[in-house]
């Protein structure tokens, strides 16, 4: 449920209470950008005080990385005002941005792996000495802001060699070099165990003490509530709040980010019946995890029955359906079909399997635009026929035809581009293009995610009948209220670990809050059913 009223819009210049003194050595005042009929920021405002960690919140497309490449030079800005220690600026380049003391760290390292940690630490601005590069005192230089950091790390040594935490951390040294007066990490922790997170955060609280202003983007609210001093809300390309983390609960935190009112959003009633879970499970994991993406979790999926996973974006939900599928492999752990043990080594075994699954990235792992409605809905099959049995073509025109029709795809046209249609009707095809595989087992990441409500009552009531006819379904969703609506058992991520596991009976989105909030259920938490089960 969402609200369409306008609301006003929210300022960031008012100090907060309990906030730190200073000047803001950042102030982005009333920042607006437009892409095409897309308003991505609209008169968003960020302050930034120096020695202050400061936390940028807000679920996928909230506007954190607009607003983040809008203060380093990627992206003009329409209108509003970027003040640096009092003085207007306008950063025509990241390299201007860089030169009025602003560093940006991404998650992806954006270094040279095979130079030296003193030469990356360097780059473009190597000591000289008669003409050429003095290595001495470069290496010399670079272990000065090492030791400063309270790094161990030889600046002489290959960063390639190092593991990605290292080579975060050498960005970040590189930044201190340059005398950053402001840092921005982007979702630095993804990839990072807690001995690699605990660390990242000694060299944070280092820099904080020496007043640098740090910018953290992460969706791992522990983290936050660790290592930030103050918040600031986005949702939507709009400013929510800003706010001292210590005067906010994360209940509150998880309540500002989703833009809902807890008391008016209750259940919604299934729309299917559960068929009887006698039996073995079709599909179960047992303590499945991957280092950096999901912790051990264990996970039964009954013939007829749809699991619904909830959890904010960067909680594991992802994660957790690619190592399901094969797309990516688990560390340990293992997986049973129909009480087989099964490795799935691609997602060509998965297949072969019964089981499908439809990414959450659409554009990037899904759509083929060049290709027909046709080509892009029969591309799974295909692919588990292989290439050298192509589909017969009555076949093909029969089944293409019956998932247009079953799924009301618009324009009802086999050689429409792909790249012509809606997202809705992209949506569908993407569906049509595993149900054609017949799977026993169906995994879906956010299928409804930035389609039209009519699009997605219609992709809703397609897995309610699926589940009624017998298909197991995995159904994603950072909307809670689908999430409940379709969803015979409720699993909820957090900090990439599942945390509690419900049966559907009585559960609100306030329910789902708390527990995503830490207010309600616990690590592995599992159902008795699942528990008598074993």
């Amino acid at each position: 449920m969402t609200t369409t009223h306008e609301e006003p819009p929210v300022t960031a210049t008012t100090p907060v209470p309990g906030e730190r003194a200073g000047e803001p050595v950042i102030e982005m005042r009333d920042i607006s950008i437009t892409f095409g009929s897309v308003r991505a920021l609209d008169r968003v405002s960020l302050r930034l005080l120096p020695g202050e960690v400061h936390a940028l919140m807000g679920e996928n497309g909230a506007g954190k990385s607009t607003l983040i490449k809008a203060l380093t030079g990627v992206y003009s800005i329409d209108s509003g005002t970027i003040v640096v220690a009092g003085e207007e600026h306008a950063f025509a380049t990241p390299a201007a941005a860089q030169a009025a003391g602003i560093s940006t760290v991404y998650q992806e390292v954006n270094l040279v792996p095979n130079l030296t940690v003193a030469e990356n630490m360097l780059l473009g601005r190597e000591p000289r000495r008669l003409g050429g590069i003095n290595v001495r005192g470069m290496n010399r230089r670079a272990r000065e802001t090492l030791d400063r950091l309270g790094l161990d790390i030889d600046p002489s040594s290959t960063l390639g060699d190092h593991p990605i935490a290292v080579q975060q951390l050498v960005a970040i040294a590189r930044a201190v070099d340059v005398e950053a007066r402001v840092l921005i990490l982007d979702e630095p922790t993804s990839s990072l165990d807690a001995d690699e997170v605990a660390k990242l955060f000694e060299v944070m609280r280092r820099l904080r003490e020496d007043g640098v202003a740090i910018v953290f983007v992460s969706h791992f609210l522990d983290q936050i509530y660790e290592i930030a001093d103050r918040m600031t809300i986005l949702r939507n390309g709009r400013l929510v709040e800003e706010r001292m983390v210590a005067d906010t609960t994360q209940l509150e935190l998880v309540q500002l980010m989703i833009g809902r009112e807890l008391e008016v959003l209750d259940r919604l009633d299934h729309e299917h019946t559960r068929t009887s879970t006698d039996g073995p499970p079709v599909l179960k994991a047992i303590g499945l995890s991957r280092k950096g993406s999901l912790e051990a979790t264990d996970l039964s999926l009954y013939d007829g029955e749809v699991v619904g996973v909830a959890g904010l974006l960067g909680s594991g939900r992802t994660e957790l359906a690619r190592l399901l599928f094969g797309a990516d492999t688990a560390d340990h752990g293992s997986l049973e079909i129909r009480s087989s043990r099964r490795r799935l080594r691609s997602p060509r075994h998965a297949i072969d399997r019964k089981i499908a699954f439809s990414s959450e990235d659409r554009k990037a792992e899904g759509v083929i635009g060049d290709l027909t409605v046709a080509d892009n809905m029969m591309l799974a099959l295909q692919a588990s026929r292989g290439w050298l049995r192509p589909i017969p073509q009555a076949v093909r025109n029969r089944l293409v035809g019956e998932y247009i029709e079953a799924l009301d795809i618009r324009p009802a046209d086999p050689q429409a581009l792909m790249r012509n249609l809606s997202g809705g009707n992209q949506q569908k095809v993407l569906l049509a293009r595993w149900l054609i595989t017949e799977p026993e087992v169906l995994i879906l990441d956010e299928p409804t995610r930035g389609i039209d409500i009519g699009a997605k009552a219609q992709i809703q009531a397609k897995v309610a009948e699926l589940a009624r006819r017998g298909m197991s379904v995995v159904f994603i969703s950072a909307e809670l209220e689908e999430v409940l609506r379709l969803s015979d058992r409720v699993v909820v991520m957090r900090d990439r670990r599942k945390i509690a596991e419900r049966p559907n009976d009585d559960v609100s989105v306030s329910d789902i809050l708390e527990i995503i909030a830490g207010h309600g259920g616990t690590p592995s938490a599992r159902t008795e059913e699942e528990s008598s089960r074993d």
